[in-house]
């Protein structure tokens, strides 16, 4: 969460507070290593633990911080949601400049790498097993009814109907505290996937006042984090003595068109020479060293 600046020479560390979300169990766990500092802190993150969870379901109590973080908050001017799967490796300034102050946005989410309609989203929900696949069907006819259509290039400037809900960029302000209050009703109302009521919400709110959430490419956001796996994920691979991946892999560094890296030449060994004698005035030609490339 980050505090509203009033000059450029504010944007610093002082302004931005770094808070992560855990249950009592990894807290436990967290108090256990030796990664936690004094005041419940891991490096830049302050550890904040949640009790008395309301829903017996994670994932739909993972969306009140996610969804309603401005009530929580109220004195946050600007926050950057991201999914624990997820590590954040820019400063997020960056973020706040690129998708909500150069756009003159409010609101910024990434669309979904490869779905852009609700109705295939709810499809590929009930395939993996997301959800209850009555609870979802019954959110689709709902939402049939009350106007949904399939996405097609006529709902143009709407580029996608299906949001990649990893990673949320706002601005405290009354309209996206309204959207995300809207939102999170329907996640308490029907089904914990909120890729499936996004477009709803969104399209009721933009019929009245005009506003409509900004959406990134999912390339976009890829810039900025990268992945890591959910611990169920992790668990498995355990159980069935495959080898676990890398919680996070640093993304590599593009090289401009036109430019290579190069390695320092290799050194030449030292070879005495005897003492030449003095002969003409030509001088010996320069031999010519070569570099190795990197063309990696």
């Amino acid at each position: 969460m980050i505090q509203h600046p009033r000059n450029v020479n504010e944007l610093s560390k002082a302004n931005a507070c770094f808070y992560m979300f855990v249950d009592e169990e990894t807290m436990a766990y967290v108090k256990n290593s030796s990664s936690l500092y004094k005041d419940n802190k891991v490096g830049l993150w302050r550890l904040v633990v949640v009790r008395n969870l309301p829903y017996e379901d994670p994932r739909r109590t993972g969306k009140i911080p996610k969804l309603l973080l401005h009530r929580l908050f109220p004195n946050v001017r600007f926050s950057v949601w991201i999914d624990a799967k997820l590590q954040l490796v820019v400063d997020p300034y960056l973020l706040l400049e690129r998708f909500l102050w150069r756009k003159n946005s409010s609101f910024a989410i990434s669309r979904h790498y490869r779905r852009f309609d609700v109705y295939e989203e709810a499809e590929a929900n009930k395939a993996a097993g997301k959800y209850d696949n009555a609870s979802i069907d019954e959110q689709i006819d709902f939402y049939r009814n009350e106007g949904l259509t399939h996405y097609s290039p006529a709902k143009l400037p709407i580029t996608s109907d299906v949001p990649e809900g990893c990673v949320i960029i706002r601005e405290h302000v009354p309209i996206s505290n309204l959207f995300t209050c809207l939102w999170f009703n329907e996640v308490d109302r029907f089904t914990a996937r909120d890729q499936i009521s996004f477009s709803t919400v969104r399209d009721k709110i933009r019929a009245k006042v005009g506003w409509m959430p900004q959406m990134f490419l999912d390339c976009e956001r890829r810039n900025f984090v990268v992945q890591a796996y959910h611990r169920e994920l992790l668990e498995q691979m355990i159980a069935s003595g495959r080898n676990t991946p890398p919680i996070a892999v640093e993304p590599s560094r593009k090289i401009r068109p036109g430019s290579s890296r190069r390695a320092p030449p290799s050194k030449k060994p030292v070879v005495r020479r005897k003492k030449e004698k003095k002969s003409s005035s030509r001088r010996r030609a320069a031999k010519p060293v070569t570099w190795a490339m990197d063309a990696g």
